[in-house]
């Protein structure tokens, strides 16, 4: 360090810079603000309808104004209400010109008033037809405060990546040191001795998870947890387990090096997997298994949290090549400010982890993070995917300031926990969450979600080597039903195909599989398989509130279909004195132009309908969504997607039923608007989104 280097105080945590002092008070407002927010956050509702008169404005620098001045209010509620609202137009006026993806000045599609509709305008639709818009699977709920202009900046660095977890953290960029050493290729002599060796090492490494566990469990929660349970399941697949001693036995080779390269291969297996986010993350799980192995095989100390090998008492930010979920979950908070990462998958458990520890989180820099920026101060932007190195004085300030305001909307958030959603005429609205397997059940709970408006069944399948068995299924269905205590839970028949796919089903390469043999035709010509999984929710129904919802209809005979089995699964059930729930409703997707255009006849037939934003647009305007290189022609807004959105809920409420939105553009905040003024009954988002949603629809009339 500089002679002349002076201490300062990021985080309320000091730090040494060259940068001047003024900004330490800036970040000890934040703090001081966050305070008053969790205080403000039980004070008196009136102040919505100040948030609504900002909201109502259709000047987005006067948006911007009026949150500035909102978070300088010495009333605390008054002040994060208004940065709430103000936030809001900013959002819909477009004053930042992007979104968090950082993609689509919204301004094209909204006009500023909450209650506008896209029918008033013919052409401000079109305007957007060939914008593309890319998601990062968070809240695009827009802090107002400026961003600095880093086109024309020379002062310092900008590293890019995938946003992953929320938030702003400032520290020195610290690289985590593993003890781990790359295995070393050995003969042996005695395989049967070195299988053994690994056998004791794979015990004891099962062993470890199970404290691990526990420990996690007091920390994050059961349903976090659970991933070490996956851990331990993992150290008994026979598939992993089998390659690594016939590698030793083979190979005849030490099993260090047999673990790693089963490791390596099995989890670049996962990571190429492109189309499948969640098989992606997967890859880190394997790593991490096979790190542990390793370490007990090299009877190393196995993970030192960074807090033990960082000589440092300034908060950091952790930099790695993908941090394992085992150490995120070990993380010194007090320490480790945020994570950066050159490589990983915005759906491992790491991710999640990082989520809930409230640690904001870029992944995905590539090489531009490499040992050269050990040392650093940087800015950890987890909402934009960015990374500030060396910032000056102005761009800490920037930054201090939007994380007071992110923290104040955060704690105003907080105001809607357990609160119904309505509108400002008292119009209820079900808002629900999406996942994909029950592993994500707890953060349905901590979401404050009214139910599930999806859960993604074809997950059982992909986790599965074979067709999972009724019971197996049974079981799964249950225990979603059961820990919704009653709220609905609404089930989508498998949707394997596409980019979804499992070898055992053993499906025909095709040159379009968007449109191929997938979702309800697998199930229509494999009624086997169809029957199996209908048994299994049947039988579950009896313990919660349960709806069953089939992807993919394009006809009535389809549907027709489907309720025909259905009938014969539950006669199947009466004969066998199995016992089921008499009130399960039927839905279906809307999610091709087919289905939309003839939802007035398959409103006959069904008792709720969801549409399904992503595909239904894809399908619409002729955009494979899984191709890049036409990812600017794939515009949600267009107005035909909107057309036949907006023709779906007229044509179930004529026929008396339910509709509800589950695609990505049920989560847009800037649309929500939009979607409550064409009648929409229900909502549906990821968890991390109830919330946000929750209070945008208390503004709407």
């Amino acid at each position: 360090m500089g002679e002349n280097a002076d201490k300062h105080t990021l985080d309320g945590t000091s730090v040494t810079t060259s940068a001047a002092s003024s900004h330490d008070q800036s970040f000890a407002n934040a703090d001081t603000a966050s305070k008053a927010a969790e205080t403000a956050s039980g004070a008196d509702a009136s102040a919505s309808s100040e948030a609504t008169a900002t909201a109502g404005s259709t000047d987005a620098a006067a948006a911007v104004v009026s949150a500035d001045t909102a978070a300088g209010s010495t009333d605390a509620a008054a002040a994060v209400v208004s940065a709430d609202a103000a936030a809001a137009q900013a959002h819909a006026a477009g004053a930042d010109g992007v979104s968090d993806s950082g993609s689509l000045n919204e301004s094209a599609y909204i006009n500023g008033s909450a209650n506008g509709s896209l029918d008033s305008d013919d052409n401000h639709l079109s305007d957007t037809a060939t914008v593309g818009l890319s998601y990062g699977g968070y809240s695009k709920y827009q802090s107002p405060l400026p961003e600095p202009d880093v086109s024309a900046c020379d002062a310092f660095q900008i590293l890019n990546g995938i946003p992953a977890s929320r938030g702003i953290a400032v520290g020195r960029i610290s690289f985590l040191q593993r003890d781990a050493q790359l295995a070393t290729r050995r003969s042996i002599e005695d395989v049967d001795a070195e299988v053994a060796r690994f056998e004791t090492a794979r015990a004891e490494a099962i062993a470890q998870l199970g404290t691990l566990y526990e420990t996690t469990v007091e920390k994050l929660g059961d349903q976090n947890a659970v991933v070490f349970q996956i851990h331990q399941m993992m150290l008994d697949d026979p598939e992993y387990v089998d390659a690594i001693e016939g590698t030793i036995r083979d190979e005849k080779v030490n099993a260090e090096y047999a673990v790693e390269i089963t490791g390596s291969r099995f989890a670049d297996m996962f990571r190429q997997m492109e189309d499948n986010d969640y098989m992606q993350g997967r890859a880190a799980d394997v790593m991490d298994v096979s790190r542990r192995l390793s370490d007990i095989l090299n009877q190393s100390s196995g993970f030192n949290a960074p807090h033990q090998f960082v000589n440092s008492d300034e908060p950091i930010i952790l930099a790695t090549d993908d941090l394992a979920p085992s150490e995120t979950v070990q993380l010194d908070q007090n320490l480790v400010r945020g994570i950066i990462t050159s490589a990983g998958s915005a759906r491992s458990h790491t991710v999640i982890f990082a989520r809930t520890l409230g640690l904001p989180a870029v992944i995905n820099i590539g090489n531009d993070l490499n040992s050269d920026l050990e040392g650093k101060i940087a800015i950890v932007d987890g909402a934009t995917g960015r990374v500030i190195l060396d910032p000056d004085e102005k761009t800490l300030s920037i930054y201090a300031e939007r994380k007071r305001t992110e923290d104040a909307l955060r704690a105003r958030l907080e105001q809607f926990r357990g609160k119904e959603t309505k509108t400002l005429s008292g119009r209820k609205i079900n808002l629900f969450t999406n996942i994909g397997t029950i592993a994500d059940l707890d953060l349905v709970k901590t979401s404050d979600a009214e139910g599930i408006g999806l859960l993604r069944s074809e997950y059982i399948y992909l986790q599965s080597q074979d067709y999972p068995d009724e019971e197996t299924q049974f079981n799964i269905y249950k225990e979603a039903l059961l820990a919704l205590n009653g709220k609905k839970v609404i089930i989508r028949t498998l949707d394997i195909g596409a980019d979804k796919t499992a070898e055992y089903f053993m499906l025909k390469h095709e040159e379009n599989p968007a449109m191929g043999m997938r979702a309800i035709r697998i199930c229509l010509t494999r009624p086997e398989v169809f029957i199996t999984q209908l048994r299994a929710l049947y039988r579950a129904s009896a313990f919660g509130n349960l709806s069953i919802m089939f992807p993919m209809i394009t006809s009535v005979e389809e549907v027709k279909d489907c309720i025909r089995i259905c009938n014969e699964v539950k006669k199947q059930l009466d004969a066998e004195g199995i016992k089921y729930s008499d009130d399960v409703e039927i839905g279906i997707m809307i999610e091709t132009p087919a289905s939309a255009l003839i939802s007035d006849m398959l409103a006959d037939h069904v008792d709720f309908f969801s549409i399904g934003t992503n595909d239904l647009t894809q399908f619409t305007l002729a955009v494979d969504r899984q191709n890049a290189e036409v990812g600017r022609f794939l515009n949600p807004y267009h107005r035909a997607v909107i057309r036949l959105i907006e023709m779906t809920v007229n044509n179930a409420h004529k026929k008396g039923i339910w509709v509800g939105v589950c695609g990505e553009l049920a989560a847009d905040e800037g649309f929500t608007h939009e979607l409550i003024r064409m009648g929409v009954d229900e909502i549906s988002v990821v968890p991390s989104s109830v919330l946000n949603i929750r209070a945008r629809i208390s503004t709407l009339g």
